[in-house]
């Protein structure tokens, strides 16, 4: 069957997985605040509705803890199409919901696919790239969640416009089984990662994958080669261990590699970048929005992060992980003290706002305008910064035998957190109002701290060469100094490389 062989064609597919997550946060944030959501549901207020929300987080925590699992037995290919299916059994039920029960039961099935697709489609494309592009390629999937939020907010936008009663949100939850089916179609034609034929030990099937996916087919071309050895390197490894569980992950060689995967996705979610695309709506009316303004601005909102990662990914490469991080989280901190602040010294307190009693702090005038501008500078810099790095991150720092479920035991991390925030945030509007801002203060600051010490510059680097830099115990922030020696590698090759010669053994012996 024919191949796929362009990285950036199978990123561009694969991270449709990535797009189900947006589509799904989104699908819930367009309608929290519209008659025909509201009078259907009966009005839930701010605990049920944190509830609504976080159901999908929760199915996505068991999906991710699955994946590993699923993706180590079948495949990274097979573990997404499995995914694909669910996701199409989600967005149906979601689609008939007759009551709150019926809605969290299809939100919980669709953030199964979610979880795993969230964990497995940054795997598969770590594995799929070469080194010097690794961060664009597995960062679009962080991008692809952007544009899934956007078109589907506008798929809502123009349903909850066009469309009276429940149908309006039926069509918009009914439309998400499309990019699931799309995916399902799309890996039919897609190739397995070389990295798991090679723990399969099946190395023609490596090798032949490697040379279709960066060498145009030429199995003796030196890139090729290189990589080749470097996987065979990591697979022998990994076959000396025994089989993983999930208890290995916090042995002695791994456990700082655990802690670097799981806490860059817990740090994402407790910046507070997800949060506020689930309750966009509620920020702009406690702003002083109302109506259709309020839903303009959240659309402005959810472009700037579109256009924002955007911008970064052909340049995250040579930036590195490091100063991304490093950075968005201190401009973070900074807007969440100042949006704080604001809200502290010119809000009041209200008892509803525009009919809805889960806000009950209210902004008007400059002071409105001025958190507004905020949440847009906020939504920029975690574009930039964390909403990528974090994906990327996770998915370089664990070995072979150890990255499937240690990206997945990561993503996790991250829905545990972003079920706990999600179901946090719409009772926090209510009962502590701006203070809600201070607590995501106090996490920027501490994950600087966390950043700077403990997190090693993985940019431009193999996955092997990664492997070799935590076992050296280097400190974190030397770690940029670092040369890689892949690209010396290949020069090695090329100088030394004959027809028929298994060039990398020798490359190898080298530089061992």
């Amino acid at each position: 069957m024919y191949r796929i062989s362009n990285v950036y064609v199978l990123a561009a597919f694969g991270t449709i997985g990535g797009a189900l997550f947006g589509f799904d946060v989104s699908s819930m944030s367009a309608w929290i605040g519209t008659d025909q959501y509201l009078e259907y549901f009966n009005h839930p207020d701010s605990n049920l509705q944190g509830g609504i929300t976080a159901s999908m987080s929760a199915g996505s925590f068991a999906g991710a803890i699955a994946a590993g699992f699923v993706a180590d037995h079948l495949g990274r290919r097979w573990s997404l199409m499995i995914a694909s299916v669910i996701w199409i059994i989600g967005a149906v039920i979601q689609c008939s919901a007759q009551n709150v029960a019926h809605l969290v039961a299809g939100r919980v099935i669709s953030g199964l696919s979610v979880g795993i697709t969230s964990s497995q489609v940054c795997v598969y494309l770590a594995e799929l790239a070469p080194a010097r592009i690794r961060g664009r390629i597995v960062g679009i999937q962080q991008w692809a969640i952007e544009w899934g939020i956007l078109i589907m907010y506008l798929i809502s936008w123009g349903c909850g416009k066009g469309v009276a009663g429940p149908s309006s949100f039926r069509i918009a939850w009914g439309v998400q089984a499309i990019p699931g089916l799309v995916l399902g179609l799309a890996l039919l034609f897609f190739p397995e990662s070389p990295r798991w034929l090679a723990g399969q030990e099946r190395w023609e099937e490596a090798l032949d994958t490697l040379a279709m996916l960066h060498g145009k087919g030429n199995r003796n071309d030196p890139v090729v080669q290189v990589e080749f050895e470097e996987v065979k390197e990591a697979a022998w490894i990994a076959h000396e261990a025994k089989d993983v569980s999930f208890l290995a992950l916090f042995g002695p060689r791994i456990w700082k590699r655990t802690l670097c995967g799981v806490s860059v996705q817990v740090w994402q979610q407790l910046l507070g970048g997800n949060v506020i695309m689930y309750y966009t709506v509620y920020v702009m009316q406690s702003a002083g929005m109302s109506g259709d303004t309020s839903l303009y601005s959240s659309i402005i909102q959810y472009v700037l992060f579109v256009v924002t990662t955007g911008a970064i990914l052909p340049y995250i490469d040579r930036i590195g992980r490091r100063l991304l991080l490093l950075s968005g989280a201190i401009f973070c901190m900074v807007l969440h003290y100042a949006t704080a602040g604001t809200m502290a010294v010119y809000g009041n307190p209200v008892d509803q706002i525009n009919g809805n009693a889960n806000l009950r702090w209210e902004l008007s005038g400059a002071p409105g305008k001025a958190v507004i501008a905020m949440a847009y500078i906020f939504v920029s810099v975690y574009g930039f910064t964390w909403a990528p790095v974090g994906w990327i991150y996770a998915s370089e720092v664990f070995p072979l035998k150890y990255r499937a479920k240690g990206v997945g035991l990561s993503a996790a991390g991250n829905w545990i957190f972003n079920f706990a925030l999600a179901y946090f945030v719409a009772p926090a509007f209510t009962n502590i109002q701006w203070k809600t801002y201070i607590i995501f203060g106090v996490f920027c600051t501490v994950m600087t701290f966390h950043v700077f010490l403990m997190y090693p510059e993985t940019a431009q680097r193999s996955l092997e060469e990664i492997d070799m830099m935590f076992d050296g115990n280097v400190k974190a922030w030397e770690t940029h100094k670092i040369r890689g020696r892949f690209d010396e590698q290949v020069e090695e090759q090329r100088k030394h490389s004959v027809v028929g010669e298994d060039i990398g053994d020798s490359t190898h012996k080298e530089s061992a």
